[in-house]
């Protein structure tokens, strides 16, 4: 099927978003479809429309942010996407992060066409709403430390710690098959810890802040053994 040009070009500004590090034409080529002419072609109509597009010869091409290709367009697919992912957040996480949600789809029924508005309210899938018992962490305020690189102070039964007072560098905050975690550095001992949110007696979010990046921490934590802490009584 042929694709329109505004189409192609809305694809392109797309592919570039997502991959945010400099891209061969090539690969562009390749994901779309189309001739690394096209690409070339279509490319210099983007600058030409204002898109702040890097091009370095032999290298690739980098978007830079802030660029928005009018009018701004969704496929069906893309509205149900932003729906169930908007059941998924308001239902796992918290009540800041539902109320974002739900200010977010504001602005997308905004700026959508009359014709596409029903899509948005579009009931075809069902997210429930999981089984968990309560947590003694605020997400809101866990999450602020994720952003803001703070340390925590968490507390801890006895038969998951020998020090039940523990300093953690929170580094990534999860959701598995209905339960949260967070993915933590911990001071005491100078190692990385998956602990269960639900396993936390107490938890307090500190003014200091850890010196080491987090996106560095978390390549650092990735490329080694985790030890959890589980409940089943494993050192933390």
């Amino acid at each position: 099927m042929k694709v329109s040009r505004s189409h192609r070009l809305f694809d392109l500004m797309q592919v570039l978003r997502r991959h945010r590090r400099t891209v061969s034409g090539q690969t562009l080529a390749h994901e779309l479809g189309v001739s690394l002419r096209t690409i070339r072609r279509d490319l210099a109509t983007l600058q030409g429309m204002g898109a702040d597009i890097d091009a370095e010869p032999g290298v690739g091409y980098l978007l830079r942010p802030g660029f928005i290709l009018p009018p701004l367009s969704f496929t069906e697919e893309e509205i149900q996407a932003f729906v169930i992912g908007a059941q998924w957040v308001s239902r796992q996480t918290d009540e800041a992060l539902a109320l974002a949600i739900k200010n977010a789809l504001a602005k997308i029924y905004a700026v959508l066409p009359p014709e596409m508005r029903v899509a948005l309210d579009d009931d075809t899938v069902y997210v429930g709403h999981p089984q968990r018992s309560a947590v003694p962490v605020d997400l809101s305020e866990l999450r602020r430390a994720l952003r803001e690189q703070r340390k925590v102070r968490i507390n801890l039964p006895e038969a998951l710690a020998p020090i039940s007072e523990q300093i953690v560098w929170p580094i990534m905050l999860g959701f598995v098959d209905g339960r949260r975690f967070i993915a933590a550095w911990c001071e005491s001992d100078g190692e990385y810890r998956v602990i269960g949110l639900d396993d936390i007696v107490a938890a307090e979010v500190l003014v200091d802040r850890y010196s080491r990046s987090r996106r560095q921490l978390v390549k650092e934590w990735r490329g080694r053994e985790v030890r959890p802490c589980n409940g089943q009584g494993e050192v933390c």
